[in-house]
């Protein structure tokens, strides 16, 4: 397959077919507005290529029946999500459609390098499954700020050795393909856009609650990621310069107090201090507490386990509530590893969100859950490197 359509045109009809299936000919050439011997003439140099194929004859409307076009079965994107803990791998077809996954437990810490390669090793075991022969293109997702434009970490707060790394330079050389780095946050977005409860949104928020907080931003149906790609990063807006200290050197961060590390902290010392008999059980039979823990605590009824849930939630809200009032977005969708506590977390959200922000902002502002949960960053790694691979190359002439 070549690696990018040659003008607008055919990526414009890659783009379509990639959103709504396969088309006959006819509808082809009724969305996109070309002469029917100039989309024939298109849709042939894309069949050349490997993008696309034949499929059949669609239903008559009258007279000649029309061929249906849908892309090729064997265009394969991957999408890599590393999280602060664990990394996940999916394999798509064209259409985005998930055909595999794979994941596995890997702290951020460890360095690029070894983290990469787990990375590597899932999708070669994808590929080893027949999931995958060829693939014609990678998306990772960090857990960090990243210059979307070179590929690399910025300063990332919780990742040590990841700095100015190569990433997309590295994995592009391993795996032979175009490759697109960005933050994990950004991917869950484009994720939930693609697949997810986001599809008929094209203006919304998605904050992740996981390891740290971050938010991706979407707006006309695209990730802002600002000047230096630290759009987002609310994680670190401050709530209390006298609170506890962050991991990213300053005090009384929205991270400090409402991050799943935070959350197993505070479970830590409750259960140190008799407060919580059924979390002191749990630290029992382990070295440490986690947000799992906490969440577990939280469905076996715990009040204390509840109300550090509740506060973190209340936080996430404060935050939030401004957020909304400044953009104005159509959705926020929580996702992330402590919003599997559900609707305990949402309804603290949701309740410091619509009591400060602005009516007009919040009359019609659905709060929810991720749909896609642990798969959204995967596939939004898909969509990304398929916006990248159909579309047309800088400096190419559109015919």
């Amino acid at each position: 397959m070549a690696l990018r359509p040659e003008n607008a045109q055919q990526a414009q009809l890659l783009r379509l077919l990639r959103g709504n299936g396969p088309h006959s000919r006819a509808e082809l050439g009724e969305a996109v507005r070309l002469s029917r011997s100039k989309l024939a003439n298109e849709l042939d140099r894309l069949i050349e290529q490997g993008f696309v194929e034949s499929g059949g004859f669609a239903a008559s409307r009258g007279g000649r029946r029309s061929s249906i076009v849908r892309l090729s079965d064997s265009i394969r994107f991957a999408g890599i999500d590393i999280g602060a803990t664990s990394v996940d791998v999916a394999v798509t077809n064209g259409e985005l459609e998930v055909l595999g996954h794979r994941s596995a437990e890997v702290g951020v810490h460890r360095g690029p390098s070894a983290v990469l390669d787990v990375a590597l090793d899932l999708l070669g075991k994808l590929r080893a499954e027949g999931t995958a022969p060829d693939v014609h293109g990678a998306g990772i997702g960090i857990p960090g700020p990243v210059s979307f434009r070179d590929g690399v970490p910025v300063m990332p707060p919780i990742m040590p050795g990841w700095d100015q790394y190569p990433v997309r330079e590295a994995m592009s050389h391993e795996l032979g393909v175009p490759v697109q780095v960005d933050n994990d946050v950004n991917l869950m977005a484009l994720g939930e856009h693609q697949a997810g409860v986001a599809r008929s949104v094209d203006d919304f928020l998605l904050v992740k609650i996981g390891t740290g907080i971050g938010c991706g931003i979407v707006v006309g149906g695209n990730v802002h990621r600002g000047v230096s790609g630290s759009a987002g990063d609310i994680g670190h807006i401050q709530i209390d310069e006298n609170g506890p200290p962050c991991a990213c050197g300053n005090s009384g961060c929205l991270e400090a107090y409402a991050s799943g590390t935070a959350l197993a902290r505070d479970a830590m010392a409750a259960a140190r201090a008799g407060r919580s008999t059924h979390l002191a059980e749990l630290l029992e039979h382990a070295e440490a507490l986690t947000a799992a823990d906490v969440t577990e605590a939280v469905a076996a009824g715990d009040p204390v386990a509840v109300q550090l849930l509740r506060s973190g939630g209340h936080r996430v809200g404060q935050v939030l509530a401004s957020l909304v009032s400044f953009f104005n977005p159509g959705l926020v969708v929580v996702a992330g590893g402590v919003a599997g506590a559900g609707h305990s977390l949402l309804a603290e959200i949701r309740s410091a969100v619509y009591r400060r922000s602005l009516p007009l902002a919040t009359g019609n502002l659905p709060i929810v859950l991720s749909e896609l949960a642990t798969a959204a960053g995967a596939v939004g790694g898909a969509r990304l490197i398929s916006d990248q691979v159909f579309s047309v190359p800088r400096g190419a002439e559109e015919r």
